[in-house]
């Protein structure tokens, strides 16, 4: 991933936004500033300060830079996204990744003390930080989180679940996702990354529901439908009402 192209692109698309001058050239100043000084402090401290400068208004992102950022970056979206929101994930492109203990902790430290909208910008920039590997276990606690603008940071419109988290955090996500009831159609590779697993968990809440006179999601068959074989294709559409 081309680091820098992803960062000025992002940039790009903060000037686009009406009535961002004031908050560009803040964040312009910041970040030379930064560059020439670059301490941990100073990258908290506009990191949390940052919605003072540039405001919450929703984000209008144009056919060209959304489709520039799913090269530089396949399946990265900023759409429906504030604009502290993608200043806050342009600024963290900011931290210097030449070292990944330094990196890591300056990161995590931030997932640690941050507040609700800062949890959500930082989960959003899964997929764009450094050392992705590094994440997994953040990733995880994003799903366990239980508020839903966090939530849904992490398991929607993000391909970063997809991309790194092994097949018992991705079915703890999506069955968490169902739970929740969150739109699962936006969780990148929701079918493409089912499993045997998967299915079997899915299967047997399915019987749960229906022996409780619950109905069934529709979208769970999707995830059940490649593991039907002849000894339970009987049972299974008729529990999926197929």
């Amino acid at each position: 991933m081309d680091t820098l192209t992803l960062r000025d692109t992002l940039f790009r698309l903060i000037e686009q936004q009406p009535n961002a001058e004031k908050a560009v050239t803040w964040l312009r100043q910041q970040a030379d500033m930064f560059r020439q000084n670059p301490q941990t402090a100073v990258f908290y401290r506009i990191f949390t300060s940052l919605p003072r400068f540039t405001g919450k208004a929703p984000v209008t992102v144009p056919t060209d830079i959304a489709d520039a950022l799913n090269q530089l970056r396949p399946g990265f979206q900023v759409h429906s996204w504030t604009l502290d929101r993608l200043a806050r994930v342009w600024w963290l492109l900011q931290l210097p990744a030449e070292d990944e203990s330094s990196y890591v902790k300056t990161i995590t430290e931030l997932f640690k003390s941050a507040e609700l909208n800062e949890l959500v910008a930082l989960y959003s920039a899964l997929p764009v930080l450094a050392f992705p590997e590094a994440w997994r276990f953040q990733a995880s606690e994003g799903v366990r989180n239980n508020i839903g603008d966090v939530q849904a940071a992490i398991m929607l419109r993000n391909p970063y679940p997809a991309d790194y988290l092994d097949e018992l955090a991705w079915n703890q996500l999506v069955m968490k996702a169902f739970f929740t009831e969150k739109d699962v159609t936006q969780i990148i590779d929701f079918e493409q990354r089912t499993n045997e697993n998967l299915a079997q968990i899915v299967i047997d809440y399915a019987r749960e529901r229906k022996a409780a006179g619950r109905s069934i999601h529709p979208n769970l068959w999707h995830l059940v439908k490649p593991f039907v074989t002849d000894q339970n294709k009987a049972e299974l559409t008729q529990l999926f009402d197929q």
